[in-house]
């Protein structure tokens, strides 16, 4: 109890201390930070002080030492993401929908969708989209890397313009930067370029309210968040998808708004718009590194042009399908951005005109990348030493780690919780560092040793989903590990327990317990679970209006996606009559395919259409799960039903 006394002040503190204060106010989130640095430096100075071996040339010292350097590393990344949390910022209502929204004399902007080997239902999408926007004066490009006819054809019959080019040089950044020199050349040259991936749908209102940020001549880029209409890998493979939310939440809810309030906001590709002058200036998309969205904010940077950012839902995407394809998506980030590092953008550049707080966040995200990454990996690789060799990294008892690490676990916890209501949590923070650590360190590697010469990785969509499979090479490796953690614990304290172990055991016993249970749901997340559905379905309750037979009457919508919906109605029509159904303001010729139980069911006809009419009202309607706050035991429920049920 003792030992427990220190965290357990430290939760009392917390909730006590929490009721009082304000999300939004720079005060109390400096308050909290500031606690947590004070625990973590305190924590620091007893490892360094009191928990290394001595300092010679030993196996454990060989480990312990450069065990503590990569703690320590992990730690001041933590300090720097706790200091740029410290403050937040909301241009909501900066942001406004004036006459530019009908004006055809606003000024031009266009749009960019870029593509390279996107199936065809994703991209109909996404051109419907971009093409009925609720701006007075824009043109919307398909840049094809991938040359194929069917696109330039269905680009003809929605209204767009076309482009592509004889080769992949320079991957996207050289597909937008060949655009760019075409658009230059025309007799109207548009004053904004926006951005979206291939799967990205906008809202009709995506680029009204953006320009209006624009207005302010020192802006070069508006950069909105990313929000996806299916869920992440995670979130299916642990059937977590109505309490969890995307692994890419906390990114564009919580520390994008804290960037833009300190200044450092950046531009991630898709969703954004961009001044065509700033473009021209930097001579284009740089072509430096595979992320190269984060280094046209820097290179902007050095003309004088800031990149902010607006936390709205304006466009819709898809989120990685498959595992693999999430970890290569993270791996190609951080590729990127080691790639930035040791460019002339670096944060040690001499080069570099980039201001102090630049580099310091650009330092704060090569540290979440490389020391985190490498700091989850060594931990389920110490406890192994002492149990397995008898080698002591950590020369403490688990007595003592609670006293000192605890209070700051328990406090630093649950202010990330509370700054992010609840889109951190320390386990599936875990979760998702650990199964993408490999892939990550590797880039890591690769982009520190061999900054030039690495290809882009498209990060593939569509494909067919509706089996259950295994990413073997994944979870032979977390199995693996999860082997050697039980056969360790077995080991030191059933087949060959000393007194040294029950002494110095219990912290890598702890340990060890928790890297197990950390490791069952890794192994879990490596069961890729089918996604029955070509089209994500999203319960509603709401009214329509139906039209069938000449007769008009109400109807109740149980659920929609874009394929087709559910409709409440005591009195159905019968299967294979076509009705029409009104959908945010828009008619949607439909056919009956079922009844059920409280109604019928509707398939939206194949016609262009009726196809552009239901993607308009679908991406126009308010169908992505938005998650006001994240509580940690529905969280717990659902691992648990997923790991036993």
């Amino acid at each position: 109890m003792m030992a427990l006394t220190p965290g357990l002040i430290a939760l009392g503190a917390f909730m006590a201390i929490v009721p009082l204060l304000r999300r939004d106010s720079t005060m109390a989130r400096s308050f909290l930070t500031i606690v947590s640095v004070a625990l973590l430096l305190r924590y620091l100075h007893w490892r360094v002080t009191s928990t290394l071996p001595p300092p010679h040339l030993t196996l454990d010292a060989m480990a312990g030492y450069p065990f503590l350097l990569l703690e320590a590393a992990s730690l001041v990344a933590v300090a720097l993401s706790l200091l740029f949390l410290s403050r937040t910022r909301d241009r909501t209502g900066a942001a406004r929908v004036d006459g530019r929204a009908t004006d055809p004399r606003a000024p031009l902007i266009d749009v960019f969708i870029c593509t390279y080997n996107e199936e065809r239902p994703i991209l109909e999408r996404t051109i419907i989209g971009a093409t009925g926007m609720a701006y007075g004066h824009y043109r919307v490009w398909v840049l094809d890397d991938g040359r194929r006819p069917w696109l330039r054809r269905l680009s003809g019959e929605l209204g767009c313009h076309y482009l592509t080019r004889h080769d992949n040089l320079h991957a996207k950044a050289g597909n937008i930067n060949h655009a760019l020199r075409h658009v230059g050349a025309l007799p109207e040259r548009p004053e904004f370029v926006a951005i979206l991936d291939a799967d990205f749908v906008p809202r009709p209102d995506f680029l009204a309210r953006t320009i209006s940020l624009m207005d302010d001549e020192s802006v070069g880029v508006v950069q909105t968040p990313q929000h996806f209409i299916n869920p992440d890998p995670i979130q299916t493979n642990l059937a977590a998808t109505d309490v969890w939310p995307d692994e890419q939440r906390f990114f564009f809810d919580i520390l994008l708004p804290a960037k833009d309030a300190w200044g450092v906001a950046f531009c991630c590709g898709t969703s954004s718009l961009i001044r065509y002058a700033g473009l021209m200036q930097i001579g284009g998309f740089p072509t430096d590194s595979v992320t190269e969205d984060y280094l046209v904010t820097l290179r902007l940077k050095e003309y004088g042009l800031n990149t902010i950012y607006l936390n709205e839902r304006l466009t819709i995407g898809l989120a990685p399908e498959g595992l693999k394809e999430y970890i290569t998506q993270r791996a190609r980030w951080c590729l990127g951005l080691m790639q930035i590092v040791r460019g002339r953008s670096g944060p040690l550049s001499r080069d570099s005109k980039l201001a102090f707080i630049d580099r310091l966040s650009l330092t704060d995200a090569f540290m979440s990348w490389s020391a985190v990454y490498a700091s989850k990996v060594a931990g389920l690789v110490v406890p192994w030493l002492f149990l397995l060799f008898g080698i002591k990294a950590v020369q403490a008892d688990l007595t003592e780690l609670l006293r000192f690490f605890l209070p700051f676990y328990v406090w630093h916890g649950l202010s990330m919780a509370w700054l992010s209501r609840g889109r951190s949590l320390a386990m599936m923070t875990d979760v998702s560092q650990l199964i993408a650590a490999p892939a990550v360190l590797k880039a890591v590697a690769a982009g520190l040793l061999k900054p030039t010469g690495h290809k882009f990785k498209v990060t593939a969509k569509g494909g067919d989903r509706n089996r259950r499979f295994v990413e073997w090479p994944l979870l032979r490796l977390y199995g693996g590990a999860l082997v050697i953690t039980l056969a360790a614990i077995a080991y030191a304290f059933i087949l060959h327990l000393r007194g040294e172990n029950i002494a110095y055991g219990g912290l890598a016993l702890a340990w060890s317990l928790y890297n197990a249970v950390i490791l069952t749901v890794v192994c879990f997340v490596c069961i890729e679970q089918p996604r029955k559905r070509k089209a994500e379905r999203f319960s509603r309750n709401e009214t329509v209006l139906l039209r069938h037979d000449g007769r008009s009457h109400l109807a109740r919508l149980g659920d929609i996606s874009i394929t087709g919906a559910r409709l409440i109605d005591p009195d159905p029509p019968a299967p294979g009559s076509t009705i029409e159904c009104r959908i945010y303001g828009r008619p949607i010729a439909a056919i009956v395919v079922r009844r059920t139980a409280d109604g019928f069911a509707v398939r939206f006809e194949e016609g262009m259409d009726t196809r552009v009419h239901a993607i308009r009202a679908f991406y126009a309607g308010e169908y992505v799960r938005a998650f006001r706050g994240v509580r940690a035991l529905p969280v717990g429920k659902a691992l648990l039903m997923r790991l036993f049920g």
